[in-house]
């Protein structure tokens, strides 16, 4: 879903062959930076995990030459950006699934849209503070959705106590950071629930397809387990 979300703002943003210049904040093993860089793009990963790093090395390692040399990957922390970067040296900018492991956001937001050119794409994938309660509710567990209506801890599915965001601080936030909100997404609407390991269904694309007109339909796209937000640099 977020492949598809983040190429619709890609191909509507940009000239359509334009070989653009994506960073991807921990970009884990490389799962979006990799795909970006089979579409032609010059793709930069930045991780500090040195396993995934190691996984990510792994399979850019059997990929054809042309796309080895349009990826490259870095060790380092997403809040060190301007460590590594001159400001503007991006038009597309990815943080995934990162928010929620980082106790104060902001500055590595405000660190992100530097990175982003004039125009540039800020692409956010986070947990939904807003729709903790769901998950517990759904499954019974009454105490815990009772507590997820008030706050934003949670505990993952890695057993780490991390953190949710809502919709209208992030829109904020972003207003504040020079990337205001451009478009909104949810991720996981019905499908969140499901067991690890469960098998794919048969009809696995209209799967797909009822995920994706969920996660761009009021009301169901705001109870969504992820949501998916994209800022465009003013």
């Amino acid at each position: 879903m977020v492949a598809r979300q983040l190429d619709e703002q890609i191909s509507g943003r940009f000239p359509v062959g334009k070989r653009l210049r994506v960073l991807d904040v921990g970009m884990g093993q490389g799962t979006q930076a990799l795909r970006l860089a089979r579409a032609g793009h010059q793709v930069t990963g930045l991780e500090q995990d040195p396993k995934m790093i190691a996984v990510a090395r792994e399979s850019l390692a059997g990929e054809p030459e042309g796309i080895r040399e349009r990826m490259r990957i870095i060790e380092g922390d997403g809040r060190d950006t301007g460590v590594h970067f001159l400001p503007g040296a991006f038009d597309v900018v990815l943080c995934h699934g990162v928010l929620m492991y980082v106790e104060e956001p902001d500055p590595l937001l405000a660190g992100l849209a530097r990175m982003l050119a004039h125009g540039g794409l800020l692409s956010l994938l986070v947990r939904n503070g807003d729709a903790l309660a769901l998950r517990p509710g759904l499954s019974g567990a009454w105490a815990d959705a009772l507590t997820a209506f008030d706050t934003t801890a949670y505990r993952n599915g890695l057993g780490l106590d991390v953190r949710a965001d809502r919709l209208k601080d992030l829109t904020s936030t972003l207003a504040g950071i020079g990337a205001p909100l451009h478009a909104w997404y949810g991720v996981r609407v019905f499908t969140d629930t499901a067991a690890d390991g469960a098998e794919v269904p048969g009809d696995a694309q209209t799967l797909l397809a009822v995920e994706e007109k969920a996660g761009r339909t009021d009301p169901y796209r705001g109870v969504a387990a992820l949501l998916h937000l994209c800022g465009v640099r003013g």
